[in-house]
């Protein structure tokens, strides 16, 4: 394995949303240097920043300071800042600027910076991403965070890829993890390269948020029948598919304050599905996208936001009272 340094690193997230805030916290309590950008955001987001223990930098300043950069951000947003970020380095550092003088001019004891670009998007997306830092002194490391935000006692997974010939990248990525309070797990294997956690990142998540987007679809479109059509939707899951249910009125909920994120994280999915399988299979993703868009212009008091809403309430009554005639 590569060396690593044992001086608590400098590692900048961006940016300090629910999941990025997370982890930072969870960084800085393991002792690390955690560096963000704060310019421009809502004041609830510079307090959770600060919260989390987060200091906040520029773009040129992360640059010069920091050994690692996670982009965590909405898929729509992160080549954007990869694009950012490397004209950001070239400032501080120079366009010629040779991976040697990069690393020595940092805190990173000859460890050149590394850019995990973290976000909900297709591999194409990744590659796009990993091309941005082409010909300059920054690495690049695809991941896929599978899981909610880091608290105590839960870890979500850090699914890491990176292209043949940059094993030690890798392996770097999994002892900073070990080491600094992360769950990094390498995709190696048989044809592994950049994109491949993005691949199973959308894999994943197109499983799972697209469950709550068919689930979503159908009591809408259920009550839309009519709300009696939606009540015995209700009851005959509880009949036959109680654990089904129970899982809608966990799901569903959770969904609400999140649909718009979701939006474009079914896009990049669909756009995974419709390199692999072809364009009628992109429409089922591409569906949900249209679905969380309509969820998210409906908050937070729309008719159908009150019909999910009374349908969640209704099954938690169901099935409590399914367990107590047990």
């Amino acid at each position: 394995m590569a060396a690593q340094s044992s001086t608590a690193p400098t590692i900048a997230v961006i940016a300090p949303g629910a999941m990025g805030a997370a982890v930072g916290q969870r960084l800085a309590k393991s002792g690390c240097t955690v560096l963000t950008t704060l310019g421009g955001r809502s004041p609830a987001t510079v307090e959770r920043a600060l919260a989390a223990g987060m200091q906040g930098a520029s773009l040129a300043d992360i640059a010069r300071r920091a050994q690692w950069v996670l982009s965590i951000l909405p898929p729509s947003a992160a080549l954007a800042l990869a694009e950012k970020f490397r004209n950001a380095h070239e400032e501080a550092f120079g366009a010629e600027a040779s991976p040697a003088s990069t690393a020595e001019s940092g805190s990173g004891e000859g460890q050149r910076l590394v850019f995990v670009d973290c976000n909900a998007v297709s591999p194409e997306t990744a590659r796009k991403i990993g091309r941005v830092f082409e010909g300059s002194a920054v690495r690049f490391v695809d991941a896929g965070i599978v899981g909610g935000p880091p608290r105590e006692g839960y870890d979500p997974a850090f699914y890491a890829s990176v292209d043949p010939g940059d094993g030690d990248l890798l392996e770097n990525f999994v002892a900073l993890g070990e080491k600094w309070g992360l769950k990094v797990v390498p995709l190696k294997g048989e044809g592994a390269r950049v994109g491949d956690a993005s691949a199973l990142k959308m894999s994943y998540a197109g499983i799972t948020k697209g469950f709550i987007g068919l689930t979503t679809t159908m009591i809408l479109a259920a009550n839309a029948s009519s709300p009696a059509t939606a009540q015995a939707l209700l009851h005959e899951l509880a009949y036959s598919q109680p654990a089904l249910l129970e899982r809608i009125s966990r799901s569903v909920p959770g969904m609400l304050p999140k649909a718009y994120r979701w939006v474009g994280e079914m896009e990049e999915i669909s756009s995974f599905v419709r390199a692999g399988l072809g364009e009628g299979e992109a429409h089922v993703h591409q569906g949900f996208a249209h679905l969380y868009e309509r969820i998210e212009k409906a908050l937070p008091e729309g008719e159908e936001i009150g019909v999910l809403r009374r349908f969640v309430e209704d099954a938690k009554g169901v099935l409590h009272k399914s367990g107590e005639s047990k």
